[in-house]
């Protein structure tokens, strides 16, 4: 069941996989100004990487990751995956 006043993505990438993930997401990147992505794998696991501030998260089903609004980072499939990104306006809810 889903929270009717959780934030709803305006925008969502199409699902990617380890062979069609495009080379921009693979690289240093960025959210815009007052953006919040949420990397959701479907399958399989992914390497977030952040740059500023330094860290990182594995990314699988069930753990999605959060990119705050203009921050640096890049992904790194771990093996077979299928991933995808949402874009929200405002915090999201991580569920």
């Amino acid at each position: 069941m889903t929270d009717a006043h959780a934030p709803q993505p305006y925008r969502s990438t199409p699902i990617f996989d380890a062979q069609t993930l495009p080379g921009a997401l693979r690289r240093e990147h960025r959210t815009k100004l007052g953006v919040w992505g949420v990397v959701r794998v479907l399958e399989g696991r992914l390497r977030l990487v952040y740059v500023e501030p330094p860290g990182e998260a594995v990314v699988e089903p069930g753990r999605p990751g959060l990119l705050l609004p203009d921050q640096p980072h890049f992904v790194e499939p771990i093996g077979d995956m299928r991933m995808q990104v949402d874009f929200y306006d405002q915090p999201p809810a991580l569920s």
